[in-house]
């Protein structure tokens, strides 16, 4: 055992709740311990990322992690943190959804370590052939409806309607737990301070049915300093897979992070020691303007959630995106890093006859824009005069030349007011 699990997880402010006993036991042997992930994507977003790095603090602790993919809760739904019953889904949209983030954990945790190696279950193979009747005569008579009624999550939904569907969740979840500790020999439970009804609805449940022991951790939901929810920005949620958020976007989330923010992610998000991040903390407070936990955070989540390669990328294009740079430089971008660096900024089309016949560059960065850049011709025409206008990353000097510039990527022309402000052409 090279850790103490428990011990880690609290001065990373990772632990919200858990049942007395958890930790004593888990000190004393190897322990498979599982989390259970929701199906309803083909990718996990960065509101996960607690729970994985939860799996991998225990697997670096010397213990087993178990992660659950619900193939069959997900046709059910977790009325958990939910104000209404979410759509369930077909057995063909789940199985590519588990296959995406079977793909994704395994960039984080260990598959071939022997006694540790990771292991990914879905509850699909457990339920599929389980008779409804049989499940409510073996199962639900272990749990009263009082029982099932006094959790904070039921409580929540009366009064907006709760079906039965949702309502017996906590009975699957529990028995998920009874199917793997009596078979994967799994004692402990973890999961966000959410799931805290459900995952002792599993406890109870091995307590009466089998007069077991298990355990129970969660981890507190984390919250922006701000108030504003973790893990979403103005485009919605920021995703592990590449295709639905770009390595260059999820690296400047986490570089955009606050201060206050900073510290509480680089104990949660990281593998780095109490010492390196007390040092790095200091080191950032005596010199704030050099962001340094951001860009370490950033860059240590980046490479492990994607690669070194998408991390160097990612700084390259800002430094061209930002920075001084020229044409040249920008045209070195490919497409795809090109459109994941501009993910989310305005687009607007236009054809090439229209380009070809423009008369100057007000009228582009106007009229053929519908006004998304400058409200008139005028105002593009000051602008341009006081040097804050160029085309991909050519500072526009003549208000009446013509907009002639070369195309990236043969269809693209990046349009830049002042320094933050950029926009999209896509001559068709």
């Amino acid at each position: 055992m090279s850790k103490n699990f428990v011990e880690e997880l609290q001065w990373r402010g990772m632990i919200h709740d858990m049942t007395p006993g958890v930790e004593e036991y888990m000190n004393e042997q190897v322990t498979p311990a599982y989390i259970g992930f929701d199906p309803t994507s083909d990718s996990l977003h960065i509101g996960s990322l607690v729970q994985i790095m939860t799996l991998v603090h225990l697997q670096r602790a010397g213990h087993k992690p178990v992660a659950l993919v619900g193939g069959a809760t997900g046709m059910v739904g977790d009325p958990s943190g939910k104000s209404a019953e979410r759509n369930l889904l077909s057995a063909d949209i789940l199985e590519k959804n588990l296959k995406g983030i079977r793909a994704q954990l395994e960039k984080f945790l260990d598959f071939d370590s022997g006694e540790t190696s990771a292991e990914i279950v879905n509850n699909y193979d457990w339920f599929k052939n389980y008779n409804f009747l049989d499940f409510i005569r073996e199962v639900g008579k272990h749990i009263t409806v009082n029982y099932m009624m006094a959790k904070e999550s039921v409580q929540k939904r009366l009064e907006t309607g709760l079906s039965f569907t949702e309502f017996s969740y906590q009975l699957i979840q529990g028995y998920d737990f009874l199917w793997l500790y009596e078979n994967k020999g799994c004692k402990v439970q973890l999961g966000g301070s959410d799931q805290w009804g459900n995952i002792v609805t599993g406890t109870e449940l091995i307590r009466r049915k089998v007069q077991g022991e298990a355990f129970a951790i969660t981890t507190p939901l984390i919250k922006k300093a701000d108030g504003t929810k973790f893990g979403k920005t103005e485009g919605g949620n920021v995703w592990l897979d590449p295709e639905k958020t770009s390595p260059y976007k999820f690296y400047q989330y986490w570089l955009n992070a606050s201060d206050e923010d900073a510290e509480n992610y680089i104990r949660i998000f990281t593998l780095k020691s109490r010492e390196e991040i007390e040092s790095l903390i200091t080191e950032h407070r005596e010199n704030p303007g050099s962001r340094l936990l951001q860009k370490t955070l950033a860059e240590d989540v980046t490479v492990r959630a994607h690669s070194r390669d998408d991390y160097d990328t990612a700084i390259e294009a800002s430094r061209i995106l930002f920075g001084k740079s020229t044409t040249d430089e920008l045209d070195k971008l490919d497409e795809k890093t090109l459109l994941g660096v501009l993910q989310g900024i305005p687009q607007i089309a236009i054809d090439q006859e229209t380009l070809n016949s423009c008369e100057n560059v007000c009228v582009l960065l106007s009229d053929l824009s519908d006004n998304q850049i400058f409200s008139s011709r005028g105002e593009a025409k000051r602008m341009i005069k006081q040097g804050g206008v160029s085309l991909n990353k050519s500072k526009l000097q003549d208000p009446d030349a013509r907009p002639e510039v070369r195309l990236l990527q043969d269809k693209y022309i990046l349009a830049q007011k002042g320094k933050k402000n950029f926009y999209l052409f896509i001559v068709e």
